[in-house]
């Protein structure tokens, strides 16, 4: 076996201290995004609670393997977005933006940390309000956790990526929602958080991806975006886009020196994943981002929306196909979800019916899935009112 081969086998989750480090970022996202959904109240200025998530992830990784003798990277993976009502995603304003929450807001919480460039990435929807969600707030939720909850059923070994993109579609179909085109999933490697294996949210004639077959071993962050509307978002203006990625393999002699000096502090602070302009002086941000942007040194997370009036819900988790079965390391509880639509596809129960663990050699069996519809809890371990069909996300 040559050193390379050695090296990749490894740091995929063979190795214990693989899955630590994964399980640790995991732990630390997680409550993050509790931090984050405590803060979301109505008043609340919406970069606020960004800089809150991000400070937080970066105190935490901060305060792990201080003592190793080899540098490991940690902190945020991907900055904390907060997209309300009809904005789909990437919203994580600069300093100077004054946007604010309020009382109804349907809010998506994005974010990611990585210790040692293992990703843990999550998403969560959640209301501003007391009580229970209903209506076709409920319903869009409900399509986002349930077709989640039966991703995690079908992203194991053996099955197909093709065959995740039909089942949540037709999940969404059943709750009256659609399921948002253009949202990737991706296999997730050490420091690559859009890995080449990828499930395509929705099949069509414009968006081809190759076809694949799920490993053991292998990680996904699987990304569920669901909306009340026509699931075809778009991009209002570019200007509001402020989370970016270096694109490794482009190069270029930028011209301005705005330019220039934000490249170069990028490349030193933020050389592979991805990360916000909030992080860099504002006023040179603004000038030297469009020329790295135009010229492909960097790619734009863009600010995307429905039409208003829809209401968008996310739902992303993180997945270690393990030996013993599927290991969804990342969630958050659901609030109370009063769906006006039931689950009476027999094929979706079946899904749902699924376990998330492999039956042991020798007759001995893995707990499988609670009976009927009903899903296992999330990473939580909390499961969700039957009326969802779905388990805590």
């Amino acid at each position: 076996m040559s050193d390379d081969e050695r090296e990749e086998k490894e740091l995929d989750l063979t190795s214990s201290e693989v899955v630590t480090k994964y399980k640790g970022a995991a732990e630390i996202v997680n409550k993050a995004l509790q931090l984050v959904v405590k803060e979301c109240k109505p008043k609340a200025k919406i970069v606020d609670i960004c800089e809150k998530g991000d400070a937080f992830i970066r105190e935490q990784t901060g305060n792990m393997y201080k003592n190793s003798k080899k540098k490991i990277e940690r902190g945020v993976a991907f900055p904390t977005c907060l997209s309300v009502n009809n904005t789909v995603c990437h919203f994580s304003p600069l300093a100077s933006d004054t946007s604010e929450l309020e009382e109804g807001d349907m809010i998506k919480i994005d974010m990611g940390c990585h210790i040692d460039g293992f990703i843990a990435v999550v998403a969560h929807t959640h209301v501003v309000q007391s009580g229970p969600i209903t209506g076709k707030q409920a319903d869009v939720v409900a399509a986002a956790n349930t077709a989640a909850e039966v991703a995690l059923r079908l992203v194991r070994p053996g099955k197909k990526n093709k065959d995740v993109s039909d089942a949540i579609q037709k999940v969404a179909a059943a709750y009256d929602c659609k399921i948002i085109e253009g949202v990737l999933s991706h296999q997730l490697k050490q420091f690559v958080i859009d890995g080449n294996k990828v499930i395509l949210s929705v099949s069509n004639p414009d968006t081809r991806v190759d076809d694949a077959e799920f490993e053991e071993n292998e990680v996904y962050a699987v990304d569920i975006v669901a909306s009340t509307g026509e699931g075809k978002p778009k991009l209002l203006d570019e200007k509001q886009t402020t989370i970016y990625k270096r694109a490794v393999d482009k190069n270029y002699h930028l011209k301005m020196k705005a330019s220039r000096f934000i490249f170069s502090e990028i490349n030193q602070r933020f050389p592979i994943l991805p990360f916000t302009a909030r992080a860099l002086e504002e006023k040179r941000a603004r000038l030297g981002l469009v020329e790295c942007v135009n010229h492909d040194l960097l790619q734009p997370y863009p600010v995307l929306y429905e039409k208003p009036g829809d209401y968008v819900a996310h739902i992303k988790f993180t997945v270690l196909l393990m030996p013993n079965g599927s290991d969804r390391i990342t969630s958050h509880p659901l609030q109370e979800l009063q769906p006006t639509k039931t689950i009476d596809d027999p094929e979706i129960k079946a899904w749902l019916a699924l376990g998330t663990k492999t039956k042991k050699k020798g007759g001995g069996k893995k707990k499988k899935g609670k009976k009927g519809d009903k899903a296992e809890g999330g990473a939580e371990g909390e499961a969700m009112d039957a009326s969802t069909n779905g388990g805590a996300s």
